[in-house]
């Protein structure tokens, strides 16, 4: 049976009204809107005397960023001067160089390339570490060329498992690999042990063991630079509500278990997961962690770094700068923003806002680092960015 041309277009104009009203609802519901267009440092606020510019840009960007591999820049690190930063869906890790100083990178440069979904980056003692979402491997630049050698591509731990939150992020630390890897899931019991956990493995890969546990999604991983003490930024799980769970800071130490899938925050059992009858606190009388420092929920906090530099104020020094890449299932937005936190009292500032006005998302900030200099620089996957923060009193 043939449908009529008049018939046809009423249900093409139908179709397509369907469409839109489903995107409105979805955006109405989710918090999210189309990212504007801009400098990428329009509206940015800070503390007096900070300014904030675009270091590197057209590093991959997208309306918003949601699950699948990042389009834009992600996890940085500094060697030699140079900026090294992994963009994952486009397999690479990249080098930003600034040859003449001007607070500006000047080429984009390709240390190495057809990765899977590369994250995390580090070095140590001539190796650049490099976490895949299916493996870690490392290489080497003997000649200085700022391209990995040929030939020196070493897997150290492989077929690690895939899906869900596909990250994977590495430290290196007093001679030993640190590995992190997010749930399979929203919540579940994991099968694989690895997963929802931070690992700890020797150099060449060898000895893996599971450093803590019940760990959702662990993006970053920092060591204080005196105390040698390893924080990590805890994504809670989501359809709890708009402010329930806390996401989290944690002071992760060896044989930890943090809680996930059945407790959250500071020991608050999930029933809505587990509905098992209890009496008294299940997540204290089985050894659950609570979290160090509770932070607003769905804000996605990533990327973190202990501020040890010599251009901010004294008053920022050894605070915590954290990276919210914020909120994708909370009516009312939350995140896109970058807060300091006084590791002495705990206090929680805002530092970096902007990138979120009036439901409007600009950027996702995602990592932060201390330069050489000692300003800030700051990843964003989803304006495709790289900031840079100093300080000008």
């Amino acid at each position: 049976m043939e449908i009529s041309s008049g018939k046809k277009i009423w249900w093409i104009v139908f179709v397509f009204i369907a469409i839109i009203a489903i995107i409105i609802l979805s955006a109405n519901y989710l918090g999210v809107r189309p990212t504007v267009t801009g400098s990428g440092v329009d509206g940015i606020t800070l503390p007096e005397g900070f300014v904030i510019d675009v270091y590197a840009d057209d590093l991959g960007k997208s309306l918003l960023s949601f699950g699948g591999p990042s389009p834009g820049p992600r996890m940085m690190m500094i060697k030699d001067g140079l900026l090294f930063v992994s963009i994952p869906n486009k397999g690479i890790i990249a080098i930003l160089p600034d040859r003449n100083n001007d607070n500006n990178a000047d080429e984009l440069l390709i240390f190495i390339q057809d990765l899977n979904n590369p994250h995390g980056i580090d070095y140590y003692d001539g190796w650049y570490y490099i976490a895949e979402e299916s493996r870690v491997i490392r290489v080497r630049d003997d000649d200085g060329d700022l391209v990995a050698d040929n030939n020196s591509l070493e897997v150290l731990i492989d077929n690690l498992p895939t899906g869900g939150h596909y990250t994977r992020t590495i430290k290196v630390h007093d001679g030993e690999l640190y590995l992190s890897m997010g749930s399979s899931c929203n919540v579940c019991d994991e099968s694989n042990e690895m997963r929802a956990a931070i690992s700890k493995s020797d150099l060449d890969g060898s000895n893996l063991t599971i450093f803590a546990s019940g760990l959702r999604n662990s993006v970053g991983l920092e060591f204080h630079p005196e105390t040698g003490e390893l924080y990590a930024t805890e994504n809670g799980r989501d359809w709890l509500g708009d402010n329930t769970p806390p996401d989290e800071i944690n002071l992760i130490v060896e044989g930890g278990d943090y809680g996930w899938p059945d407790c959250y925050g500071k020991n608050i059992f999930d029933t809505d997961f587990n509905n098992s009858r209890y009496t008294g606190n299940p997540c204290n009388e089985r050894g659950k962690i609570p979290s160090l420092i509770d932070l607003q929920a769905h804000s996605a906090p990533l990327g973190l770094t202990f501020y040890d530099g010599d251009m901010f104020p004294e008053e920022y020094q050894d605070d915590l700068f954290v990276c919210y890449h914020g909120s994708w299932n909370r009516k009312e937005p939350t995140g896109y923003k970058i807060v300091n936190i006084d590791m002495d009292t705990h206090q929680v500032n805002d530092f970096a806002t902007g990138w979120l006005k009036a439901a409007t998302i600009s950027g996702r900030p995602v990592d932060v680092i201390v330069a050489d200099d000692g300003s800030l620089f700051v990843s964003d996957d989803n304006a495709g960015k790289i900031y840079r923060i100093r300080y000008e009193g």
